[in-house]
């Protein structure tokens, strides 16, 4: 699965019955609770990689993606849009990126 098909089901289940899956309740609790559930995942994920547990960091790194794409979802951002920023910014070098901003 890539983070395209996860974007794709992910964005399906956003008029779905809250009922029927853990995403249509997420989505359907509205974008600040999305963006308060991915800061939990970070949180988590942070705390995973300084105790430098390998196999825990990379479940929260995997709940912290999928969260990050609920909360782009919940205010209608297409990962497309994220994707060609990254893609913008790797022409330049991240000083020079940085310093434009």
């Amino acid at each position: 699965m890539t983070l395209d098909d996860l974007y794709a089901t992910i964005t399906a289940r956003k008029n779905a019955d809250p009922s029927s899956s853990w995403t249509a309740q997420l989505l359907a609790k509205g974008p600040e609770k999305c963006a308060e559930k991915f800061g939990e995942e970070a949180i988590e994920a942070i705390i995973e990689a300084v105790k430098n547990d390998k196999p825990a960091l990379t479940s929260e790194a995997a709940d912290v993606l999928y969260h990050l794409l609920v909360m782009l979802a919940s205010r209608d951002v297409p990962l497309s849009d994220v994707l060609d920023e990254l893609a913008r910014r790797q022409s330049k070098s991240g000083i020079a990126e940085k310093a434009a901003r």
